[in-house]
């Protein structure tokens, strides 16, 4: 595996300075029908024509001589390098890779739809031109990849595994940094650095997702339920405790039974309570 070799090579206003002179050179030869040595001089003028580059800011050039990789220009503006050399131009820029919305299965098995936004650049242009056949599509491939690993490494939230630390839906932060890990580990041979990558959609697959939402709203409904009977109980006890305390009432078991059946109904209850006056006693 070919490791980046960069080279800074020699000016090309120097070799633009030699072209023109040599033209010039050219043309008197011509003029003095000298025919011979003005097509070699011509011919010599556009190879050294040919060696000339332009770099800009963020480029580089891959060259390569008769097979052999020769180094990479990254300093950017206007060189001349050999005219034999191949030369290849590869963007040092920052990229973005929208991924599809891909559907797989999560760690319990449901169908989930999953996407990332990646944002990557070539960091060793050597390995990205001879290691790889095309690394921009190795790129894509490598990144749909992790992400369906990633997928079924996780659940989708805690309804599924309770005892999961996390989750895609709730842990953001950690599951990002677990892809852009794997991102990493995966396009290091193609000379590629992931600077950031992080899920830019999830959801359940549609077959699945009106079931999970019904799941969801019986799980809130059953929380709210919940808490609305720990603090009924709650204030039954107050309620009771403080009539006994003031001795306003003297309970019995089936009086204070019914009492907390009254005050659980209203204290419970959806709706309001319409209270019913009774003016006689408790058993009448």
């Amino acid at each position: 595996m070919e490791n980046e070799k960069s080279i800074k090579p020699l000016s090309g206003y120097g070799a633009l300075l030699l072209f023109l002179v040599l033209g010039a050179t050219c043309v008197y030869l011509g003029i003095q029908e000298y025919i011979a040595a003005c097509v070699i001089v011509a011919l010599i003028d556009l190879i050294l024509l040919s060696g000339l580059i332009i770099i800009n800011p963020n480029e580089s050039k891959v060259l390569t001589l008769f097979g052999k990789y020769s180094g990479t220009v990254k300093a950017d503006g206007f060189f001349w390098v050999n005219p034999f050399t191949v030369k290849r131009k590869v963007s040092l820029k920052a990229n973005n890779l929208n991924g599809q919305q891909l559907k797989v299965n999560d760690k319990m098995g449901n169908p989930i739809e999953i996407a990332a936004v990646i944002v990557w650049q070539v960091n060793d242009t050597a390995k990205a031109v001879f290691s790889v056949e095309n690394y921009v599509q190795y790129v894509n491939i490598q990144s749909e990849a992790a992400v369906r690993h990633l997928a079924n490494t996780f659940a989708y939230d805690n309804m599924e595994d309770e005892s999961a630390e996390v989750t895609l839906r709730d842990g953001a932060d950690q599951v990002s940094e677990m892809l852009e890990k794997e991102l990493n580990e995966r396009l290091f041979r193609a000379g590629i650095q992931v600077l950031e990558a992080r899920i830019s959609h999830l959801a359940y697959a549609p077959e699945i997702a009106n079931a999970m939402l019904q799941r969801q709203q019986a799980s809130a409904i059953i929380a709210a339920r919940k808490q609305i009977v720990e603090g009924a109980v709650g204030m039954v006890e107050m309620a009771l405790a403080r009539l006994s305390e003031k001795n306003i009432v003297e309970f019995d078991e089936e009086r204070k039974a019914a009492m907390v059946s009254n005050l659980l109904v209203v204290l419970c209850g959806e709706r309001a309570v319409s209270p019913v006056v009774n003016t006689g006693t408790l058993y009448h």
